[in-house]
This record gives C-alpha cells, structure tokens and sequence, in this order.
C-alpha cells in the first residue's frame, strides 16, 4: 500500500523554495507530510553556519497518528527548537535537545534525521576517495562531541553534488547499526523556470536498523524548487491549524 502526500519547503537568501509529494513507507505503514525549509546541495554547509532553517512535517495516515505535526527551527550557532503536536491529547509538546536521537512516530528515522544534525556536533576526518557506482565519493568519519547513541558515522558524499549516498552508523560498541542511503538521485529543475538551474536531489531514501532488519523509505514523487511558500507556513500555529492549501 502507498499513499502519496504532499510535501513542502521554502527559504529566503540563500536557501530555495521546495514543493514535493513524498511517500514514506515503514513496515507499520507510517505515511507523512514534509515542509521543510533547505539548502541546494551546493550552499547546503555554508548555509547551515550562516542561515536559520526551519521544517514543518505534517502525517496524513495512518488513523492513530493522524494530524500530528512536526515543527523545527534549526540554528547554525545553538541547538534546535523542536515542537510535536500530538492530536490523541490535543497538546504540543517541545521536544528537549537530548530527546533528537529518539524515533521519529515509530520510523527508523531520528527526529534528527529527518531535521539534520548541527554541523559542528561532531569532529571529522577524511579517510579516502571511493567510487559508489558512477559517483566519486569522499569517505569521511564523524564523531560526536557529545554523548550519543552512535559512537562514529562514515559519509560517503558525492564530489559533484555534495550530497551524502551512504551512512554507517556504528554503536558504543563499535557494530554496525544503522545505514542511510540515497538510493535514487535526480536533477531537478527550478519551478521558476531559470535556465541552466538544477538541484541534486535524493528522491527516494532509506534507514535501515541492521539489527532488526527494518526499515524506513521515503520516497520524494514530485518535487518543484523555489515554489513561493510564505513564512507564517513555519509557524506554532500550523502545528495546531496545518495549512490545509499545501496539504490536501
């Protein structure tokens, strides 16, 4: 069973306008709704230092879940703001920093995965160049600076699109336990039309809990870039009214 459901994001400056129909698939059929607001690829690390982002994640199905929302106001000099309405009590809840690594509603994805991880969390090494597939690679280490549940991650991020493919994620005791990949990447064109403008996108991503064995699809069905979307979408209020415009 799919579901398709509408996704959006916007930015000012340097970050871009995104409208898509996302696809989530878990084994307990968890489907939502993204607005997020994001980078190109390109500027995707300076404008984490530079720029405030924000996200608003709204699930459509399935019934048990449905209408909770998901809001965060991300800061490239201190951590996050994050808000989760919960429709079963009628209540929003702000969810504490050391509460980002928890499942995100049952998924195999974090509430940090699906918002990002502060870029200075962690401390970095480049290991090596490596091929996956056509794509060039640098192979990077990140620890964190802080107490986690992973003790390392490795990066593979594409060389032309700056964009991560693959993520290991080992535990305190070193095993392998968590793999992101970016199973399918396209270049898309802006919904302005510009000549010449594309942005590497993963459409269709995957988290996989190597221990269970489950896993976590998100699949992007229709994305359009630098779509117009107004800054009051990313607000508290939309946790408890959801912009029915771009929803349904």
């Amino acid at each position: 069973m799919h579901k398709t459901i509408l996704i959006l994001g916007g930015g000012v400056g340097g970050l871009v306008l995104v409208l898509a129909l996302l696809v989530i698939q878990t084994r307990s059929g968890l489907w939502g709704g993204l607005i997020s607001r994001s980078s190109t690829a390109r500027d995707r690390l300076n404008a984490r230092r530079s720029k405030d982002q924000k996200y608003f994640l709204y699930v459509h199905e399935p019934g048990d879940v449905r209408r909770t929302a998901f809001l965060v106001w991300k800061y490239p000099d201190r951590d996050d703001d994050r808000w989760i309405f919960i429709p079963a009590v009628n209540m929003t809840r702000r969810i504490a920093a050391n509460d980002s690594r928890s499942s995100f509603v049952g998924s195999d994805f974090t509430y940090e995965d699906v918002s990002g991880r502060d870029i200075s969390a962690d401390d970095r090494a480049f290991l090596r160049h490596e091929p996956m597939g056509p794509a060039r690679c640098a192979v990077v280490e990140s620890k964190p600076r802080r107490q986690a549940d992973y003790s390392r991650k490795l990066t593979w991020i594409d060389e032309a699109t700056r964009l991560p493919l693959r993520e290991e994620y080992y535990d305190v005791q070193g095993q392998l336990a968590r793999v992101f990949a970016a199973e399918k990447v396209e270049s898309l064109s802006s919904a302005e039309g510009g000549a010449g403008r594309t942005y590497p996108t993963a459409v269709r991503r995957s988290m996989t809990n190597v221990k269970s064995g489950h896993s976590t699809r998100v699949t992007f069905e229709k994305v359009a870039y630098d779509a117009g979307l107004p800054e009051d979408l990313f607000t508290a209020r939309s946790l408890e009214n959801p912009p029915r415009r771009w929803l349904e």
